[in-house]
C-alpha cells in the first residue's frame, strides 16, 4: 500500500468513526454539554503530567543511548520528545513522531542506532503497561463483560511474549536465519543493523529502561483518571490500571493522531462499567486534547528551532557576501 493510500486511509478511520459516534451513538450537543462541565483544574493537571511524561521518557531514552556508549545531550532528547509529540498530533498517524525523532537523531549518529533505540524507548513502555493492567486485571474484572476480558488478557500476553523475544535476541536471530540476507536480523542488512542496536543496549540499559517505565506508566495511567475525574466518568482509579493499555495500544490503529479511535475505544471500555455514552466518549475527546495541547507546545519549539536555523543562515550568507 502506498504512502498516500495510507494516509487517505487514516483520514477515512478518524472521520468515519468519528461520524459513526455521533450519528449513531451519542449525540454531538450532549457530548459537547459533558465538555463544558468538565473540571479544568483535572484537566491543566492531566497537561502538566503529560510534559512531565516527556521529559520522563526522554531521560529513558538517553539511558538507552547510554548503553550504546552514545552521548546525546539530555535538552536535545527532551526537545526532540516535544517536538515528536507536534508530529504524532497532526499528522496522519500516532508514530509520527517516533519517525521524527528517529530521523532528527540521524544527525548524531547512525541511522541503525537512532532507529533502534526509539523502537525499544516505545518497546519498554508498552511491556511494562502491559503487565500493569495484566497484574491488576483480576482486581476489576468482575466490571467488566467477557469479552473485555478475553481482550485485555490477549492484548497483554500476546505483547509480552513477543516483548521478551525481541529482547532476548537469540530466538529471533534462530528464527529469522534461513530468510534472505535483507529480512533476516543476524545478516548485514539494514534490518539487522537496527535489530543489533536494539539488543547492543544491554541488559543494564535495558533494565533501568523498565524501571523508568513503571514511573512514567503510572504517571499514565494517572493521566487518564484524571481526565475521566474531568469529565465526570465516575469509574475508580483501580480500572484505568487495567484499561490504559487498551486505550495505549489503539494507537497502532491508523488515524489521525488517534482522533476517532481513541473515542470508540472508550466507549467501549467504560460504558461496560456504568459510564453515560457521552461521558466516555468524551474522556475519549479530553485524551486527544491533552495530547494535542502538549503538540502544540512542541510545535512552538520545532517553529523557533527553525526559525533560528533561517536567521543563522542568514547571517552566514551575509558575512559571506560581505
Amino acid at each position: 500500500m502506498s504512502k498516500r493510500l495510507l494516509n487517505v486511509l487514516r483520514i477515512a478511520i478518524s472521520v468515519g468513526a468519528l461520524a459513526f459516534l455521533f450519528g449513531a451513538v451519542v449525540s454531538p450537543g450532549d457530548t459537547l454539554d459533558v465538555l463544558r462541565r468538565s473540571d479544568l483544574v483535572y484537566l491543566f493537571a492531566a497537561f502538566l503530567l503529560f510534559s512531565v511524561s516527556l521529559v520522563i521518557r526522554a531521560y529513558r531514552w538517553i539511558v538507552l543511548l547510554r548503553g550504546l556508549d552514545l552521548v546525546i545531550p539530555f535538552g536535545r532528547l527532551v526537545r526532540l520528545y516535544f517536538v515528536g509529540q507536534f508530529f504524532s498530533s497532526f499528522l496522519p498517524t500516532q508514530f509520527g513522531g517516533d519517525v521524527m525523532r528517529a530521523l532528527e537523531l540521524t544527525e548524531d549518529t547512525e541511522a541503525s542506532a537512532a532507529i533502534g533505540t526509539v523502537l525499544l524507548d516505545r518497546m519498554t513502555g508498552l511491556l511494562v503497561l502491559l503487565a500493569i493492567g495484566l497484574g491488576t486485571l483480576p482486581f476489576v474484572a468482575a466490571q467488566m463483560e467477557r469479552w473485555l476480558v478475553l481482550l485485555l488478557v490477549g492484548v497483554a500476553c500476546a505483547g509480552l511474549l513477543v516483548g521478551a523475544l525481541i529482547l532476548e535476541g537469540r530466538a529471533l536471530l534462530r528464527l529469522t536465519g534461513w530468510l534472505p540476507s535483507w529480512l533476516s536480523l543476524g545478516g548485514k542488512g539494514a534490518l539487522a543493523k537496527v535489530y543489533a542496536a536494539v539488543t547492543g543496549c544491554g541488559r543494564a540499559a535495558v533494565s533501568r529502561a523498565l524501571l523508568i517505565s513503571v514511573g512514567f506508566n503510572l504517571i499514565n495511567i494517572l493521566i487518564n483518571w484524571l481526565c475521566g475525574r474531568a469529565v465526570g466518568i465516575g469509574v475508580g482509579l483501580g480500572y484505568f490500571f487495567a484499561t490504559t493499555p487498551i486505550l495505549s495500544v489503539s494507537g497502532l490503529v491508523p488515524s489521525i493522531g488517534g482522533w476517532g479511535v481513541r473515542e470508540a475505544v472508550s466507549t467501549a471500555l467504560f460504558t461496560p462499567a456504568g459510564a453515560d455514552q457521552e461521558v466516555a466518549v468524551a474522556l475519549g475527546l479530553a485524551l486527544n486534547g491533552i495530547t494535542l495541547a502538549a503538540g502544540l507546545v512542541g510545535g512552538l519549539v520545532y517553529g523557533v528551532e527553525r526559525l533560528r536555523g533561517l536567521l543563522a543562515r542568514a547571517r552566514a550568507g551575509g558575512d559571506s557576501t560581505g
